[in-house]
């Protein structure tokens, strides 16, 4: 009977060896895989910072359907066809764009990226409507730029 509790400790002692190495390699293997996802860490950082933008700006022109903006003069009623059906565009399509971004969702990615070209292609092909600001311009492409650096990093990291 000694010489089974002896094989038995014996084995106890092995599996608590065994168990404690795996623990230290899942660690450090938790470790250098934090450290390979930085790009993607960063990527969804930067998503969910344009998710904040575009509840802002889909709440803005919500505010500009709504009224809450503006005076008399700039109320939606009195505004052109064009300019409400834009407007109304981007209240809808900015706040389904937020979701999806702070959801770091294909699809996000996807709707926020019409947005972005939907508002350049407005402000460039059509200044009638919002005034036709390079500002709002350069700053979209910057955004659009920023997204696709970062992506593509992001896909970088990953093995193929």
């Amino acid at each position: 009977m000694s010489e089974i509790s002896t094989r038995d400790a014996a084995r106890d002692s092995t599996r608590d060896n065994r168990d404690s190495a795996l623990s230290v390699a899942a660690l450090s293997s938790e470790r250098r895989e934090s450290d390979e996802n930085v790009w993607t860490r960063r990527l969804v950082l930067f998503l969910r910072v344009m998710a904040l933008l575009s509840i802002l700006k889909g709440l803005y022109h919500w505010a500009q359907v709504t009224g809450f903006v503006g005076g008399e003069d700039d109320a939606f009623e009195n505004q052109s066809m064009a300019w409400q059906a834009a407007t109304v565009y981007f209240a809808v399509i900015e706040l389904v764009a937020a979701v999806g971004l702070w959801l770091a969702t294909p699809w996000g990615a996807v709707v926020w990226l019409t947005t972005v070209v939907s508002m350049a292609v407005i402000e460039l092909m059509f200044p009638g409507i919002y005034g036709g600001s390079l500002i709002v311009v350069a700053v979209e492409a910057l955004m659009l730029a920023a997204y696709l650096a970062l992506a593509w990093m992001a896909a970088r990291e990953r093995p193929p």
